[in-house]
């Protein structure tokens, strides 16, 4: 919970973790080390240096220091779990809904498990996923468009095995479809993650819900112009939120631009964590206030209001979560985090 300097208790759930194992145990190729080697990378361009991990906890960290670095020394409340499978580079896969469950069985009401599809797994893969629903009880799925399968590297949304997987998630009742939109990262395709589809499958799939994570970075333009159209179609600020530290002028620009496009309803924070972790990020956005030539140019404002939809409440209306009774049951479960 974020405290405020007024003493009001905002609740924040994130949007966007991972419980991965990038050891280099588990990598199977150099592709695995190179993909958790550019996840470093990002991790030390953009965080704080007191914030810093050494590359031994951040290829593979424990759920104790996940738990603490979310809920203990960080401010949130919940955190939605995201699936990233990619096993052609690791062994026992990178980030699979069932580690995930680990946490989720250890901590039931802090987490959300999100599961995954492949469409490239054809029609074995829509029955695992009807037993993964049933199993997990899901609401939501993770989809990595440019992940490499054999001879494969990458799939769209819009190819016709992919349109039976949405039809699946609705008749499962899986109605948030969390795709990986954002920063190519080595080895895969940059291409891959373009967010043209993401046109396609809103339009058509007007009962579900497409959060695009990363918000298309660095396809921001054709991003916004998807999503004002498509009222379906919402931005996961992974990526794009932990620019407000090296580079502000720049986080300004980008939450200036989804703020116009997107307005405050249709964003939602996320730490991205282990990349990132949420304190210091949740401490920066609450002390941030847009220049006030971008205010003016713009027409848009991130007012405390804007904040507490972006940080917790949209997401709690996306996964039908009762903010006040976690608000009742969480109080003294963990220390608030206070405002500077």
């Amino acid at each position: 919970m974020y405290k405020t300097k007024t003493g009001e208790e905002i609740f924040v759930i994130d949007g966007h973790t991972h419980f991965w194992d990038g050891s280099p145990a588990n990598q199977k190729n150099v592709h695995g080390k190179q993909f958790i080697d550019c996840f470093y990378g990002y991790h030390n361009a953009l965080s704080p240096k007191e914030e810093l991990w050494p590359k031994e906890k951040f290829e593979k960290y424990s759920a104790e220091d996940m738990y603490n670095d979310l809920f203990v020394d960080g401010p949130d409340d919940m955190a939605i779990l995201q699936s990233t499978y990619l096993t052609d580079f690791y062994k026992n896969g990178f980030n699979t809904t069932e580690r995930n469950s680990a946490m989720k069985k250890k901590w039931p009401e802090r987490f959300i498990l999100n599961g995954a599809f492949d469409p490239r797994d054809g029609e074995r893969g829509l029955d695992e996923l009807d037993e993964l629903a049933e199993k997990h009880q899901l609401r939501g799925v993770k989809l990595y468009t440019a992940e490499w399968r054999g001879e494969s590297r990458g799939y769209k949304l819009t190819d016709k095995m992919s349109y039976k997987y949405l039809e699946r998630c609705e008749k499962l009742g899986i109605k948030n479809i969390h795709v990986h939109k954002g920063p190519t990262i080595i080895p895969l395709d940059r291409d891959a993650f373009d967010v043209a589809d993401i046109d396609h499958v809103a339009t058509d799939f007007q009962n579900l819900n497409f959060i695009v994570e990363h918000c298309g970075l660095p396809r921001l333009d054709d991003f916004c112009w998807i999503a004002v159209q498509e009222t379906n179609v919402y931005g996961g600020l992974a990526v794009a939120l932990p620019f407000i530290h090296p580079r502000p002028d720049y986080f300004a620009n980008v939450i200036s631009e989804l703020l116009f496009w997107l307005g405050e309803d249709k964003l939602l924070f996320a730490s991205d964590y282990g990349i990132w972790t949420p304190k210091w990020l949740v401490e920066r956005f609450m002390a941030y206030e847009l220049p006030e030539q971008i205010q003016r140019d713009k027409g848009v404002n991130l007012t405390l209001e804007a904040k507490k939809k972006i940080l917790g409440l949209n997401a709690a209306r996306l996964y039908d979560i009762d903010v006040a009774a976690k608000k009742k049951a969480f109080t003294g479960g963990h220390a608030s985090v206070a405002a500077e």
